[in-house]
């Protein structure tokens, strides 16, 4: 529909008529011009009567879906379309004289390209071929000459008009023989009101003229979607009861749809609270407007008209509108669309005993992306409504169909004759991901709008999911209406014994964690002056304890807040940043024990700072990139944590998994190297103590090096409840492990702790006079002068012996 004006432009020295952009028209684009087609036709002549070309040697008009020249007294029109496959069709016909030529095609896909000169077929070409080169993608229609080094002639072109359907022989007879003046009787089925020229056409006088005129005006600025909800149902109760010509209804089934894109594109009343109310009642203002089209187009009356069949498709929906004699029905089964995975199915023996029937089917193709977050409490859906909490979104497209008279089925759905409805889903990426996770449970359902009330509410009543998968469902329903097929996904839970043990032991463990973590510090903080608890080890499992103690604190606070709140989205931050630093200094842990026992790299100065730069520094930036980043995925899904819907968990999974598969590789080759220690020594001393230190040194390790993780990532559906059980356990007694294995059991503790009794207790006696030995190494190792020591030797540093190594790192 060139409704943008024709006028004349110049640019670089080249002269077009310019008919402005179409960029989604058919106009430039035959892939959306639909079933219907479309029509092109101008006249032209050349003044130079020896010369039979365009306007110029070269000449052209062109647009990215068609393109007419002229070369060596052949003239030749070529049509292109850009599907999956491009194709191409080119009719080649003698080019005009110095007399004024009508030239006409028509293009369906279907029936290929056709060529009309002077109203009568000159060529075709029905079949087209696959084409590779045409790179031209503009969507400006052009028509002119080109300046160049090329010999122009003087020519002209008039009367370029343009029809969005092709138009049949007949109506290209009748449009040639009125524009070069013959007076005939136009037929009313002549679609004038489908095209703009380059003159001012006379409308026909038509009842739904107005109507269409006043769907397809500029609008300007966009109104609020009520407002323009409210002028389409007006036009809906105002249609005339006046019969309709094919194309007067294909024009305005297209012009309805049209001002319903329109409507979808205001996109920011999209998740306000009056958009269930809004989308189910344009639904049922578009099967309004529909059914009056099955009603009245023109021929439903007399039974030779039938069948009458209505197809197209729009950016909103395809449609088909249908009137027909069921006897004509030489098929088992109606089926709309005719084509592709997702369609709908009545069996033709519901239609037993009709006269006649008219059936209005309509695919939508983006609507079901509105009925996103339904709360299943609004619903008619018994099943839906049992899991409160948990929204319900359309993963299907929205399938609609209503025959008149109703068609003759089973009551019974275990009964016959019934509706089939096979639908392909259309998850988001989010549905699809949250389908995925086992630890999931997904619910589909068979619905429809159920408008019984006045508004449309979803249920499932007269419907049932027969078979299907992660991909499709088909279901069978007794009744006709808007399908779909809805989504809800309920995490799944364990019994309340199990929610109730493990509870139970997470409170239990972090409470005893937190008590020894404590005392670890306090430890640490009041032997600090011996030389032998202030070096760099003793800093690391210092900061690992006190980030685990802040964390565990934390997690329970966390357990009082209710989600979606300040307080709770805090401290969600919060805990994401100890956790990953409890992690951080796991890793620390890791490097410093591959530091000691197999090799040796830096100075304590130069390590120390890149140990406070991993344990806080890199937990601390990605925080802040997640929190700038997606700040709403904090405290928002039913507790004060990362959400795991939306991708923000994996800023705490991927460096807890980088930690663990680090220190797990650490901890493999640390024990090889004491296991291969303890086997010499074995063989040299016969000391099978040497292998109870490897076993304990593994024990040692597992805890610090945050090897009870693994257990977690295992612990992800109830059908690992063993290591649910198992992660709850190790993990929330990490504390006590740490206080255990360095504190408790540490023997150079217990001795600095021994030294530093007996300091205390010579300072409370005041005894002055006694010389107290300094505390040292040897009373750490047990060892007394003059004796040989009867453990291994501590880390030579003048010596690179493989099995002298520091073993008191573990």
């Amino acid at each position: 529909m060139v409704n943008k004006g024709i006028y004349v432009t110049e640019k670089k020295g080249v002269t077009f008529l310019f008919f402005g952009s179409y960029r989604n028209s058919c106009i430039s684009n035959p892939e959306a011009c639909g079933p219907e087609g479309v029509t092109f036709s101008f006249f032209w002549k050349t003044q130079d009567q020896q010369a039979k070309l365009l306007p110029a040697s070269g000449g052209r008009v062109i647009s990215s879906g068609f393109k007419i020249c002229s070369n060596e007294g052949e003239g030749s029109v070529e049509f292109y379309t850009r599907g999956n496959a491009m194709m191409k069709w080119k009719a080649s016909f003698s080019p005009p004289g110095p007399y004024w030529t009508h030239v006409l095609f028509t293009w369906r896909s279907r029936e290929g390209l056709k060529v009309y000169v002077n109203g009568s077929l000159s060529t075709a070409d029905p079949d087209g071929k696959v084409f590779y080169d045409y790179g031209d993608a503009g969507a400006e229609l052009l028509g002119g000459t080109e300046g160049t080094a090329r010999r122009s002639v003087s020519g002209a072109f008039d009367e370029f008009v343009i029809w969005e359907r092709a138009l049949s022989p007949r109506e290209v007879r009748q449009y040639f023989t009125a524009a070069v003046g013959v007076q005939v009787l136009l037929s009313s089925t002549l679609p004038w009101s489908l095209m703009t020229t380059t003159t001012n056409p006379v409308l026909p006088t038509d009842a739904y003229q107005p109507i269409i005129a006043a769907l397809s005006r500029d609008r300007g600025s966009l109104p609020s979607p009520s407002s323009l909800l409210g002028d389409l149902q007006d036009v809906s109760f105002s249609l005339p009861n006046a019969s309709l010509a094919e194309h007067t209804a294909l024009s305005l089934a297209q012009a309805f749809l049209k001002a319903i894109e329109d409507f979808l594109l205001l996109s920011d009343w999209i998740d306000g609270p009056e958009s269930p109310v809004l989308l189910s009642s344009l639904i049922h203002t578009i099967d309004t407007v529909m059914a009056h089209l099955s009603h009245n187009l023109e021929g439903s009356s007399e039974g030779n008209s039938l069948p009458l069949t209505l197809e197209g498709s729009s950016a909103v929906a395809d449609y088909a509108v249908v009137k027909m004699h069921p006897q004509t029905l030489n098929v088992s089964h109606y089926r709309f669309p005719s084509r592709g995975q997702s369609y709908i199915s009545i069996p033709s023996e519901a239609f037993h005993g009709k006269a006649w029937i008219t059936i209005v089917g309509l695919l939508y193709h983006n609507m079901h992306y509105f009925f996103n977050n339904i709360n299943p409490v609004d619903t008619r859906i018994a099943e839906a409504a049992a899991y409160k909490g948990y929204m319900i979104s359309a993963s299907s497209f929205l399938i609609s169909i209503k025959v008149e008279p109703l068609p003759q089925l089973s009551h019974n759905l275990s009964g016959s004759p019934l509706i089939t409805i096979q639908l392909t889903h259309r998850l988001t990426p989010r549905q699809y991901s949250q389908a995925l996770n086992k630890s999931n449970r997904v619910h589909l359902y068979c619905a429809f709008l159920d408008y019984s009330n006045g508004t449309g509410v979803w249920s499932d009543e007269g419907c049932v999911r027969e078979s299907g998968d992660l991909n499709y469902s088909v279901c069978l329903c007794n009744h006709l209406t808007n399908f779909a097929i809805l989504m809800q996904v309920v995490p799944l839970k364990l019994t309340r014994e199990h929610q109730v043990a493990l509870s139970s032991i997470t409170y239990i463990g972090c409470a005893l964690s937190i008590f020894c973590l404590t005392i670890t510090l306090v430890t640490f903080a009041v032997l600090s002056s011996v030389s032998t608890i202030r070096n760099q080890r003793y800093h690391i499992h210092a900061n690992l304890s006190c980030a685990v103690l802040l964390g565990q604190v934390l997690l329970l606070a966390s357990f009082q807040l209710s989600p979606a709140t300040l307080p709770c989205k805090i401290l969600a931050i919060l805990l994401h940043f100890f956790f990953l630093s409890a992690f951080a200094w796991m890793l620390v842990e890791g490097f410093h024990l591959y530091s000691m026992v197999i090799k040796v790299f830096g100075s304590e100065e130069s390590k120390h700072l890149y140990y406070y730069g991993i344990g806080w520094g890199c937990p601390l930036v990605i925080c802040v990139i997640s929190a700038t980043s997606s700040l709403d995925s904090y405290g928002e899904s039913g507790n004060c944590w990362l959400s795991l819907e939306n991708g923000a968990i994996w800023a705490f999974v991927a460096p807890a998994m980088f930690v663990i598969l680090v220190n797990i590789g650490i901890l493999i080759a640390v024990t090889r190297v004491i296991s291969r220690i303890s086997a010499d020594s074995y063989k040299v001393h016969g000391d099978a103590n040497a292998f109870k230190l490897t076993a304990k040194a593994v024990a040692v390790l597992l805890p610090i090096l945050g090897s009870s993780w693994i257990f977690g990532i295992l612990a992800v559906n109830a059908h690992a409840l063993v290591f649910q059980y198992i992660f709850a356990v190790f993990n929330s007694l990490q504390g006590f492990f740490m206080f255990l294995f360095h504190c408790l059991l540490n023997s150079e503790v217990r001795a600095a702790f021994k030294h530093k009794t007996k300091v205390w207790s010579l300072t409370s006696s005041s005894t002055r006079n006694i010389n107290v030995k300094p505390f040292n190494s040897d009373i750490m190792t047990g060892n007394r002068p003059g004796t040989t020591p009867t453990k291994l030797n501590t880390w030579d540093k003048s010596t690179n012996s493989a099995n002298r190594i520091d073993l008191s790192a573990v």
